[in-house]
């Protein structure tokens, strides 16, 4: 009896942590939904100011879903005070919807590196992963709406088919580029570029 009260505690255990993963993402999909037509129809005002990357990468991935932890995450930002102009709340949610992407359709214990450097008049952020890649004919349409590639991966979950599409939308309205390479020899690497920002001593 005594194992079965405990095997029974395990499985709602495991009903409350789906009731609240399903519960995020229908409040993740109004929310994406909202802030892409926002965008796309001016009505969404960007605060922009010179930001901190490495502070905007230690909010984001302090915001990750609870999956991440069985991730190693690692960030390599090349200077202490490399800046960028930017919204913060924004680009805070860009690389946690890059991240948690890698973390959906890729095995646990796979390596994700976020990383970000300055190239000239901009500010390349990239995060990387050693996953299984993302097939050629899949690339084209990773950030449209409502597309979703296969989780055969990952944690088997279905997709929003709007995270890409957000982070998308969002970089554009910051007069940046956004898009993905494969991350040899095997992974891939999505990549964004802001505006940099001097340093004013």
């Amino acid at each position: 009896m005594e194992n079965s009260s405990v095997l029974d505690e395990a499985k709602k255990q495991r009903l409350y942590a789906d009731i609240y993963d399903d519960s995020m993402w229908l409040v993740q999909l109004v929310e994406n939904l909202l802030s892409i037509t926002r965008l796309e129809n001016g009505g969404l005002d960007l605060r922009i100011q010179p930001e901190l990357l490495e502070e905007v990468a230690g909010e984001a991935l302090q915001h990750l879903n609870r999956r991440s932890a069985e991730y190693p995450i690692r960030v390599d930002i090349e200077d202490d005070l490399l800046m960028a102009k930017m919204d913060s709340r924004l680009i805070t949610q860009v690389i946690i919807n890059i991240v948690n992407n890698a973390v959906k359709y890729t095995p646990p214990g796979t390596d994700i590196t976020l990383s970000a450097r300055r190239e000239g008049d901009t500010v390349r952020v990239e995060i990387a992963d050693t996953g299984p890649g993302i097939p050629q004919e899949a690339q084209g349409r990773l950030f449209q709406m409502f597309y979703t590639a296969g989780n055969d991966r990952g944690d088997g979950r279905r997709g929003l088919g709007l995270g890409l599409a957000l982070c998308k939308s969002i970089v554009e309205a910051h007069g940046g580029k956004i898009g993905m390479r494969a991350n040899e020899p095997h992974g891939s690497v999505f990549f964004f570029t802001l505006q940099a920002e001097e340093i004013k001593l």
